[in-house]
């Protein structure tokens, strides 16, 4: 059962009507049987792909017990043709299966931000979008609602880290996408080739991560060695500051580099590592509670 949306959508929505009624309770809904040739795609889909064969199951399995959960649709006056919201797989299988009509909540109310949204809410819930459709589904919602990612997460039943951890994994380059969209690469994978900057060694990571089928776990500890690796320095630093940073870095729980630059050195930067938005959250509250 869908999870309840949080108090802006829900706003946005009228009310927060349920799309899973099948009874007018005096909402903008109505429950209809409708032609298949009258039914047409949602525009703002957020899934780009549909697995043929997980289609093919899916239409044995509506001739066996046919559609036991309506697809929600709007009517669209202009083209006099009713534009699907939520259920485009049912609609497709229902297709394949040759079905003539299929049941329907017809809306009499939605306009596109709302379409967006409730298309967007339906396929994250149910885990039927590839991680970039998902991050791009929660980019988009951010962006057309002005959201924040904690009230995204509370909206879509889903924690403030994984809301941000999804997001991260449009940073990546182009083919690393192409790669969790097709499935060559999991989410994990992606979230351990962020732990690197962008550049020679993420790619390096990458092609082993394809060529040698490496887990997520090697891939995450590939990541850290490459993180260590030493490059040559010229200037050894003074005992003052290795001691510096070695005191932080005890406090923090992380790695802390301490340059200085100027003929004094009493200029720098502070450089404080971390590998991932939770060891991010831990490190702001240490130092929160050290400042107050």
């Amino acid at each position: 059962m869908r999870q309840a949306l949080g108090k802006g959508l829900d706003a946005l929505l009228n009310g927060g009507n349920n799309t899973e009624n099948t009874q007018d309770s005096g909402s903008n809904t109505r429950m209809q049987k409708i032609p298949l040739d009258k039914i047409i795609p949602n525009r703002f889909q957020p899934r780009k792909t549909f697995n043929e064969e997980s289609l093919q199951e899916l239409a044995q399995s509506l001739k066996q017990h046919g559609l036991t959960q309506p697809v929600v649709v709007v009517y669209d006056g202009g083209l006099d043709k009713y534009e699907i919201v939520v259920g485009e797989r049912r609609f497709r299988a229902a297709k394949i299966a040759d079905f003539k009509e299929i049941d329907c909540v017809v809306h009499t109310k939605l306009d596109d931000k709302q379409m967006c949204a409730l298309a967007l809410i339906e396929n994250i819930q149910r885990e039927d979008l590839n991680p970039i459709e998902t991050a791009l589904g929660y980019k988009s919602l951010i962006q057309k609602f002005m959201i924040s990612q904690t009230e995204l997460g509370q909206y879509c039943g889903k924690s403030k880290a994984a809301v941000s951890n999804s997001l991260r994994l449009l940073n990546l380059e182009p083919q690393m996408q192409d790669a969790l969209r097709n499935g060559t690469i999991s989410e994990g994978h992606g979230r351990a080739l962020l732990m690197l900057p962008s550049g020679a060694k993420r790619e390096a990571l990458f092609n082993k991560i394809i060529t040698s089928n490496i887990s997520v776990r090697q891939t995450e500890r590939a990541a850290q060695n490459l993180l260590e690796e030493k490059t040559p320095k010229t200037n050894k630093k003074d005992s003052d500051i290795l001691a510096f940073e070695q005191n932080l870095q005890e406090v923090l729980g992380t790695k802390v580099e301490l340059k200085t630059s100027g003929k004094s050195g009493q200029k720098g930067t502070l450089i404080i590592h971390y590998n991932s938005l939770e060891e991010l959250d831990n490190i702001a509250e240490k130092l929160k509670s050290k400042l107050l």
